[in-house]
């Protein structure tokens, strides 16, 4: 499974980008979230979802994980393909679509073309409780630029194995990381254990 591909934009397009990267071209299809990311710079790093069908196989890229999560959740829903989850994407922010499904808003999730009733209805009802619970959203995302994300995500990661839920980590992980920059990964660890 490939996690990104790091190399020069070759094409930027709308709707798809071509990557090089080890002197091999990788198309990409991405949303206008990503496209707009993109625009104006000559390298860059994009997250890679890899679509086999028997009759298809593509690369979905994004700017960053949180959208990928999303995209992933989003595909996970019956009746939701590749097209409308992208298309999804490319109408509303990954943090718009969050917010409409948290506060059941089947109108905002309608207005994406391709979308009708029954289909918003599902997404919420399918994804409402997983997003509430921190699915789909990159832990690392919800920490200041200036923690180091590497040690949050790995303090996360160990405490989830730990039995924690990502919701209950998200409350407490931010406030001691705004507490104590530069903390190290074990001691962020023993604090949170302390106030979960």
């Amino acid at each position: 499974m490939y996690d990104y591909i790091k190399g020069e934009i070759v094409e930027l397009q709308p709707a798809r980008t071509v990557i090089e990267c080890g002197g091999i071209g990788y198309e990409m299809l991405i949303s206008l979230q990503t496209y707009e990311y993109l625009q104006g710079k000559d390298k860059a790093q994009i997250f890679v979802y890899q679509y086999i069908r028997e009759d298809e196989h593509s690369f979905y890229g994004f700017a960053d994980k949180n959208e990928r999560e999303l995209f992933k959740l989003l595909i996970s829903v019956s009746g939701i393909g590749v097209s409308s989850a992208r298309m999804m994407l490319s109408s509303l922010t990954d943090e718009e679509i969050r917010n409409a499904i948290i506060a059941e808003d089947i109108n905002r999730i309608k207005s994406v073309k391709g979308i009708g009733l029954k289909s918003a209805q599902r997404i919420i009802l399918e994804l409402k409780d997983k997003i509430v619970k921190g699915g789909g959203v990159d832990s690392t995302a919800l920490f200041t630029e200036k923690a180091d994300a590497g040690i949050v995500d790995e303090a996360a990661t160990a405490l989830v194995m730990l039995g924690f839920t990502k919701a209950n980590i998200n409350k407490v992980l931010p406030d001691i990381v705004k507490k104590n920059p530069g903390i190290k990964v074990e001691s962020l660890i023993k604090e949170a254990l302390k106030r979960l």
